[in-house]
């Protein structure tokens, strides 16, 4: 049985090999990190050097009219040197600003200590919105610090108030831990929202690669609240108003991904494409306990009932979908290139889109070259989120 599911594939972009450079690129332009998940694809890191290419037509040495590995590497330690250079004085800069520490840090919604969050409450005298923030990390790495501080800011200045949570990784916990953890964390918040002037009926969510999933499950599945729970917290609901994903996962079962990636595979689908987890290296091991299941079938159960294909109906909220790389783009060569590009595929997105359309939900579908009502996630949150 082909085993290519999403927590299979999901690896992070940092075993790549030029992974010094995309180190280099998210710690000097974190904002090329466009869909949150804490690493630089292959895709946005072809984005920078396209960038740097044409800005800096002379860093093309041999004139072959790319930029190489090494030629990268010395426009990197250039950036660097003129980072350090321009480097305030004081703690004053724009994006210092912007990193405001939160209203509420590290609060504890459960027992473990990955189970926290932190919330920013925006400034205003009527009740506000909430946004939360999932990250991503192929449910093994990541943080909540990972928050871009531009939508932070831009989020809060709209009157929109901001969580970031964080929760178990699938080596601590089999998912779908992490999605519960959700789900525990936006009731909690609920709770709270008399003390923190919150409209709780005005609450999204948005996340990168794993947090994308989080939210798409978040989104599309039926109410979870419980209304008989002698827990007030278990009491609160769990819909959510709208949701915004980046390079998201829309499907887990096998038969999905040899649809979606498997052209982009070629004989490469029927390997194991498994990270060992917690010394376990059989992919079919690994599967089972990727979901805490004991049996292939149980496994393929419990990832089907977390997929966004396998919930959605024309009752649920609407979505803002972005990815990285246009359906006609060609896959890397390097086997471990192409896995971290695969996994955030944008066929997966138009999977969904084609779903959505069928139901007559609003989706919106974002690439490169595709055409948008919204210009971004922050657009698309003003709109739904403040709309009278």
């Amino acid at each position: 049985m082909l085993l290519i599911t999403f927590a299979v594939l999901a690896v992070s972009s940092a075993s790549y090999s030029d992974d010094s450079v995309k180190q280099q690129i998210l710690k000097l332009f974190p904002q090329a990190d466009s869909n949150k998940d804490g690493v630089i694809s292959d895709a946005e890191e072809a984005v920078v050097s396209r960038q740097a290419l044409k800005r800096y037509p002379q860093a093309d040495k041999d004139g072959d009219g790319v930029l190489s590995v090494a030629e990268k590497k010395v426009l990197l330690r250039q950036a660097a040197q003129r980072a350090k250079r321009n480097k305030p004085k004081s703690g004053n800069s724009p994006m210092a600003q912007a990193k405001k520490p939160p209203t509420h840090g590290n609060v504890k919604y459960g027992k473990h200590e990955r189970q926290v969050f932190d919330i920013w409450l925006a400034d205003t005298s009527k009740p506000t919105p909430l946004a939360i923030y999932i990250h991503g990390g192929g449910f093994r790495s990541g943080s909540k610090e990972k928050l871009s501080p531009k939508q932070l800011s831009e989020l809060l200045k709209s009157g929109i108030s901001v969580a970031a949570i964080n929760y178990r990784y699938k080596t601590i916990a089999p998912l779908p831990a992490a999605h519960h953890d959700a789900r525990q964390a936006l009731q909690f918040i609920r709770s709270k929202a008399g003390d923190w002037h919150i409209d709780k009926t005005r609450v999204a969510a948005f996340g990168g690669s794993a947090g994308a999933q989080i939210c798409m499950w978040l989104g599309y599945a039926d109410e979870m609240a419980n209304p008989d729970s002698s827990d007030s917290i278990e009491r609160e609901s769990t819909r959510l108003t709208c949701l915004a994903t980046s390079g998201g996962q829309t499907g887990n079962s096998p038969e999905y991904w040899q649809k979606m990636v498997g052209t982009f595979l070629g004989n490469e689908f029927g390997k194991s494409l498994a990270k060992p987890l917690n010394g376990e290296t059989d992919p079919q091991k690994i599967h089972m306990k990727t979901w805490g299941a004991s049996t292939l079938e149980e496994a393929k159960q419990i990832s089907s009932r977390h997929a966004a294909l396998n919930l959605v109906s024309s009752d649920d909220p609407p979505i803002f979908m972005t990815y990285s790389m246009k359906p006609t783009d060609k896959p890397p060569t390097n086997p471990e290139r192409k896995r971290g590009w695969i996994i955030h595929h944008v066929n997966l997105g138009i999977a969904l889109k084609e779903k959505t359309d069928e139901l007559k939900l609003e989706a919106h579908l974002v690439y490169p070259g595709a055409k948008t009502e919204y210009r971004s996630q922050v657009d698309f949150f003003r709109a739904k989120l403040l709309e009278k």
